[in-house]
């Protein structure tokens, strides 16, 4: 069975018959099991911790001076930017 992902990738699923063949070899397979409620409470999250503050994506118009600027400090160059307006923000 063929799957379409919302960004149109395709996916293909394995039918009932390659299901339960796929089922067997893992069954057979002495280093496969399943993950008991104690070996997932252990398991650490993917990807990095939640934010207190979680930031608004938003759309803006720089002048290429300034992202030339911010950009050539290398990564991170939005949240450099991001540190400037906080300063101009608490300073007014």
């Amino acid at each position: 069975m063929h799957v379409t992902s919302k960004s149109g990738r395709v996916f293909d699923l394995p039918n009932a018959e390659e299901e339960a063949h796929i089922r067997e070899g893992i069954a057979a397979d002495p280093d496969a099991r399943e993950l008991s409620d104690d070996d997932m409470t252990r398991l650490r999250p993917l990807g990095r911790p939640k934010a207190d503050a979680t930031k608004q994506a938003i759309s803006i118009r720089l002048s290429p001076e300034v992202i030339a600027y911010f950009k050539a400090g290398g990564p991170g160059w939005q949240t450099r930017i991001d540190a400037v307006l906080r300063e101009y923000v608490a300073s007014h």
